[in-house]
């Protein structure tokens, strides 16, 4: 099932089954209790902007938060921006696996999905 997780924050980000999964799996062999995923928009890459995935234990007063099944994805303000209505998603096929963000924000992206502009 994919759906929005709640938030505090008004606008909504999807993030699917998968990604909730991969989420858990990995705070649990590399982060430890209190861990979240840190989702973040940054300046650079081939397209103008580029996705951060980062583990964090610190949450700041202008953090949205998004919460599913004891997994915590955290966005900070300035990012929730561009991500306002975009879906995080794990994908697994023959050439690899990777998080995926699909941003309708985006007017372009690169090849490689890491990047987007808007």
């Amino acid at each position: 099932m994919t759906g929005p997780i709640e938030t505090q924050a008004a606008a909504a980000l999807i993030v699917t089954d998968s990604a909730v999964r991969r989420i858990g799996a990995i705070i649990r062999n590399d982060g430890g209790a209190g861990m979240m995923l840190r989702l973040s928009v940054a300046g650079g890459g081939c397209s103008g902007f580029r996705y951060d995935f980062t583990l964090d234990n610190n949450r700041t007063e202008d953090d949205a938060f998004f919460e599913r099944d004891g997994v915590t994805v955290v966005v900070d303000e300035c990012s929730l921006g561009l991500l306002t209505g975009a879906t995080l998603d794990y994908v697994e096929d023959l050439i690899g696996s990777s998080f995926q963000i699909r941003n309708p924000n985006a007017t372009a992206s690169c090849g490689c999905g890491s990047s987007f502009a808007v």
